[in-house]
Parts: C-alpha cells; structure tokens; sequence
C-alpha cells in the first residue's frame, strides 16, 4: 500500500492560487494515477499521474536552474507529474505544464515547457 506524500509547491501552481500545502493521495486501482488534494481547501483537487523515469515515452528536458527551485540538484531527485483532465469527451493529460516534485522533501513546482511539441490538452492513451 502506498502512502499519501505531503506536496509543497513553491509557488501556486496556475488557477490553484493561493494553495501551496497538497497531499499526493494514491488511486487504487490505477497505478501511477494520484489525488493531488488541498491540505488548504477540501474542494481544491487535480488528477496527476506519474511520468518519472520517461516509462511512457515523456521524458521532457528539466534543467538545473527550475530543479533548484525544488532543491534537486540531481535530476534523478526528481518525480514528474502530468495533469490529468477527465471530460465527456475524453481523458487528457497536459503534457506542456507538468509538476515536479523533489522526491524526498516534496517540494514542488509546476512549469511551463518551452518546448511547443509538447501539447496543453494530449488525449491520454493506454
């Protein structure tokens, strides 16, 4: 059984504002998948699923300066998250705007990719 991890984003990550204390709560079931839920205000939530270690192919440049927001000098600190957004029409994830999170503080950030190949609304395949 996995344990829920406390999230400290540095900054409020966008639309989220003024929230900085998360809980990365486990979906059972759904391996990868997590609750990333206010300690703030109940109602606040995203779906984010595990992408570390690139297993599905995303694998996004992370460089120094945005890991030491996070104090993770070492890119193999760090844990990376895409948002999920599950609609009528489907399941997307933002593959544009991850979060990152120091694996053993829980410091966390979201950013914005330079990157333009990746996109802010990919369906989500299996």
């Amino acid at each position: 059984m996995t344990v829920a991890l406390n999230v400290a984003f540095v900054a409020s990550p966008p639309g989220l504002s003024p929230y900085t204390a998360f809980t990365l709560d486990p979906i059972e079931g759904a391996d990868g998948l997590y609750a990333l839920r206010s300690q703030e205000q109940d109602d606040v939530r995203l779906y984010v699923l595990d992408q570390t270690g690139g297993r599905s192919g995303y694998a996004p440049h992370v460089g120094g300066t945005i890991r030491a927001e996070i104090g993770a000098e070492d890119p193999e600190d760090v844990r990376l998250f895409v948002v999920v957004n599950p609609t009528e029409s489907g399941v997307f994830v933002n593959l544009r705007a991850p979060i990152i999170m120091h694996r053993e503080s829980g410091r966390a950030s979201q950013i914005i990719l330079e990157d333009e190949s990746y996109s802010f609304r990919e369906p989500l395949t299996a």
